[in-house]
């Protein structure tokens, strides 16, 4: 009987083939592999630095994980389950982001230089797994579209996971690769250990663990070593989740507490979904959405090409079809929740690890081009586009609010609050935080109220927020000074408030309200 140390390494390679970009075979040597990995760093790295300065965390829930992580860096601990400090997070980014902070004062920068540091690093694992198996040149280019990815960039410089998240699935690729091609079960191991930090991040890299055990499995002709590969690899895969559950059964009797949680999320997206657009039209754009985000952030010529890499490897190269089915089968997985079981929404986060793998085949891909001179015009083409697109889209998104802008702004290379509120919160920061005062904020339905305590500046114990269900005895603590009302809140349901015209009472105590601020806010002053 055979085991798994006498299976060939992998299966046959085509070889001989003429590079994608150059009109004849270039025999030249590969750049030393450490230089040429920095300068991608350095191509990844400028981009994002010119993003800093102007991006604001917004989307992918980056203020609510900067102020558990905060809360966890008071008294550090080791959070076992949703209500012991993570909700419907993963525990490992806030960790990070918490050690950060206890290094960076600044909460708002904190948490993004955690992104930003995965960000980056990201060039290494996804050049490693693209040189692997499509050679060092479709490695640089793959990296190249990394750079530019214009999505990538805003979750490389905002506070939210999906940086560290995509870092580490890259990371796991790249071990499966090389334990694939080597024959090896020691890059396996580390592949799935790797994958216990992802899934300790963000809940979607769950679906990996059996996906990545199936494909070990069914890789290669040797049965029995690839149920040695797949078994070993799938017992090394569920530290973390098992305790997790078990974490979570205790504390809430339900071991998927958390997924759950976030399930009922998507539910009630769906629900408001439907009611804005119809069932049709929603089920329609969930069957579309995939591709679209791949079109629209990776820039039409980078998505095309990728997906035509894709096809062709998969009829060509029985050695990478477990990647592509990586990238396919959580495509189709969050499609059919979404345009048939109508329970999931699509978000152009949850894209994130499958789009990413669209990027080493954009050289597999250009190789279909035929003659030389055509494949140079389609490969400039293509590059110009890649900085285009994120270049025109961010600029149409950077502070404007309204129809299009916020569509599109979840997958900007810019991030930035609506700009009402931060000038708010510029306000609260300059004239009541820094002069001791404090200040009430309404409960607004989408969450806004959050944005604009975080970027208040205004400690706690300086707020009464209606959120809280101490309300009232932060009201009666702090005698603030200010109030924040939002359109359609909740503090002019409280039992306790009147609003007549420009002034509003709150338990007798009245606020007039001040000019220079637009719907949906209005900041009131105590008489």
């Amino acid at each position: 009987m055979s085991s798994a140390s006498t299976v060939p390494a992998s299966p046959p390679r085509p070889s001989g083939a003429t590079p994608a970009l150059t009109a004849v075979p270039d025999l030249a040597p590969e750049p030393q592999t450490r230089w040429l990995v920095c300068l991608l760093l350095a191509a990844a790295l400028l981009p994002r630095l010119l993003l800093m300065p102007v991006n604001e965390n917004f989307y992918g829930d980056a203020v609510a994980r900067t102020e558990l992580a905060e809360r966890w860096a008071r008294a550090p601990h080791l959070i076992t389950s949703y209500g012991d400090g993570a909700y419907q997070f993963g525990p490992l980014h806030l960790y990070l982001v918490g050690a950060a902070l206890k290094v960076v004062a600044d909460k708002a920068l904190a948490g993004r230089l955690v992104s930003l540091l995965f960000g980056v690093l990201a060039v290494v694992p996804l050049f490693a797994l693209t040189r692997r198996l499509f050679g060092w040149r479709a490695g640089v280019w793959a990296c190249l579209g990394l750079s530019v990815w214009g999505m990538h960039l805003q979750m490389s410089t905002t506070a939210a996971s999906e940086a560290l998240s995509l870092f580490l699935m890259l990371w796991c690729f790249a071990l499966v690769a090389e334990g694939l091609d080597e024959n090896r079960l020691g890059p396996l191991f580390g592949a799935a250990l790797v994958l216990n930090l992802a899934c300790a991040t963000r809940y979607d890299a769950w679906l990996f663990m059996p996906l990545v055990c199936g494909a070990l499995l069914l890789w290669g002709e040797d049965r029995v070593a690839g149920l040695t590969r797949a078994v070993s690899f799938g017992l090394l895969c569920l530290p973390f989740p098992l305790l997790w559950m078990q974490g979570n059964e205790m504390a809430h009797g339900d071991p998927f507490f958390p997924i759950h949680a976030v399930d009922q999320f998507h539910a009630d997206w769906v629900k408001e979904g439907i009611a804005r657009m119809g069932a049709g039209v929603y089920r329609l754009q969930s069957l579309g959405f995939w591709p679209g985000v791949a079109l629209l952030t990776l820039s039409p010529g980078v998505a095309l090409l990728g997906m035509v890499g894709m096809w062709r490897s998969w009829r060509a190269r029985p050695d990478v079809r477990w990647l592509v089915l990586a990238a396919v089968v959580p495509t189709v997985y969050f499609t059919f929740r979404a345009a048939v079981l109508l329970d999931f929404q699509p978000l152009g986060r949850f894209t994130v690890t499958e789009l990413a793998l669209l990027l080493p085949f954009v050289v597999p891909g250009l190789e279909a081009v035929r003659g030389a001179g055509a494949r140079k015009a389609v490969a400039a083409v293509c590059s110009v586009l890649a900085l285009a697109v994120p270049v025109a889209t961010g600029l149409y998104t950077f502070r404007a609010d309204g129809g299009l802008h916020d569509s599109l702004r979840p997958v900007s290379p810019t991030s930035t609050n609506p700009v009402p509120l931060m000038r708010v919160a510029h306000f609260l920061e300059d004239e009541v935080a820094a002069k001791g005062g404090a200040a009430v904020l309404d409960m607004d339905p989408s969450y806004m109220d959050l944005q604009l305590a975080f970027f208040s500046g205004l400690p706690d114990e300086r707020l009464a927020r209606v959120r809280w269900e101490t309300f009232r005895k932060h009201l009666r603590e702090a005698q603030p000074e200010y109030l924040v009302r939002f359109d359609g809140g909740s503090l002019v349901r409280d039992a306790g408030v009147k609003l007549e015209g420009r002034t509003l009472t709150l338990d007798g105590v009245a606020y007039e309200e001040q000019d220079g601020f637009s719907a949906p806010l209005h900041v009131y002053r105590r008489r």
